[in-house]
């Protein structure tokens, strides 16, 4: 891999990450051939690949999230209807398929997801040497406000050290 602009100028892993997470989605209900999915990443993947082209900042992760931000609130995001047109999937068939309330959020060094409303923010892909240690410090800030005075749970040290 030779890395020529900067730590890392591709999308490769977090586009990854999401195209799976839908494909999972649509594999779950077994209603999919598994060539019909992969026809579906590839064209998933060229769709986030040329959406996200000019709205992917490394340097500061949180620009144009809600740009890059995949959403399907009783209207199908459309770059997955796009992409599952491609292998024939019909708006009706894709709202069966896949949660009514799905955000995800692909950022530079981190994917994460909710399903409904007010589910919680699951992580599907984090890049861990990203970390800047500004981050550190409120992660501990506010597992000291939760753990109090005790002494830090299995848990919270297994955090810090993955």
């Amino acid at each position: 891999h030779s890395h020529r602009r900067g730590p890392r100028a591709d999308m490769v892993p977090e586009i990854a990450a999401a195209v799976g997470f839908v494909s999972g989605l649509l594999r779950t209900r077994g209603c999919v051939s598994e060539q019909q999915l992969q026809v579906f990443s590839g064209a998933l993947r060229e769709a986030l690949t040329e959406h996200y082209k000019h709205h992917w900042f490394p340097e500061k992760p949180f620009k144009g999230s809600g740009y890059r931000c995949i959403r399907i609130n009783h209207k199908m995001d459309p770059i997955i209807s796009k992409a599952a047109s491609h292998i024939g999937l019909s708006l009706p068939q894709l709202y069966q398929l896949l949660p009514s309330e799905l955000t995800l959020w692909v950022d530079p060094y981190e994917v994460s997801y909710r399903i409904g409303e007010d589910g919680s923010i699951c992580v599907l892909y984090e890049a861990a040497a990203t970390k800047a240690p500004s981050s550190y410090g409120l992660l501990t800030c506010k597992n000291q406000m939760m753990l109090g005075r005790t002494s830090p749970s299995k848990n919270y040290i297994m955090t810090v050290s993955s």
